[in-house]
């Protein structure tokens, strides 16, 4: 498994606008469906990658203890299919459903969203504030499959806790890493 950095989005950056479908239920989701009263954390992942399964406890417990407090959370899948069946919709329904998501795990086909993103990795993490403005892209926190940091958020916690006391988010921030996005060979960016 090749370590892959997320590629540091511009913080200031407005999240492009999107609408995807939900594979908890099929629903159609947009950008404006998810903002939160303080805030939107969103999540590239996939349900296969051993950097995400590394983590995945401690991303549920994030989204209970900030969704109380006012930031919303979505996780998308980006990966292609045609490389990675165990990645589809129905495999995403009963990973969300298993964790016990309330939050939406939408389906990125065209993998539009992603390159709007600049996502490269999963998990690869982007904070808004209320008005969908990026604070902060990066690390969940140390922990890799293979070391013994804990899995405990730290990096992303502190982002969230700063945005909820209006205090000042760090601009010293560390990439994220995990296993590239699943590209079609014609979407592979060149960030």
């Amino acid at each position: 498994m090749a370590e892959t950095p997320s590629t540091m989005l511009s913080l200031g950056t407005a999240a492009p606008n999107f609408t995807l479908p939900d594979a908890r239920n099929d629903e159609m989701i947009s950008l404006s469906d998810l903002s939160g009263k303080d805030g939107l954390c969103m999540m590239f992942i996939c349900n296969h990658c051993p950097y995400v399964v590394h983590v995945i406890d401690e991303i549920t417990r994030l989204a209970k203890d900030y969704a109380a407090k006012g930031i919303s959370f979505c996780a998308i899948n980006a990966n292609n299919l045609e490389t990675h069946p165990q990645d589809g919709p129905e495999f995403m329904k009963t990973f969300a459903k298993e964790k016990g998501w309330d939050f939406p795990y939408l389906f990125d086909e065209s993998q539009e969203v992603a390159l709007a993103y600049r996502a490269a990795c999963t998990p690869d993490f982007f904070l808004f504030d209320e008005k969908m403005e990026l604070v902060y892209r990066g690390q969940l926190d140390n922990a890799r499959p293979g070391n013994e940091a804990p899995a405990n958020g730290e990096h992303l916690r502190a982002a969230m806790d700063a945005l909820l006391s209006e205090g000042a988010i760090s601009s010293e921030q560390r990439p994220s890493c995990g296993c590239n996005i699943k590209w079609k060979p014609e979407n592979r960016p060149e960030y």
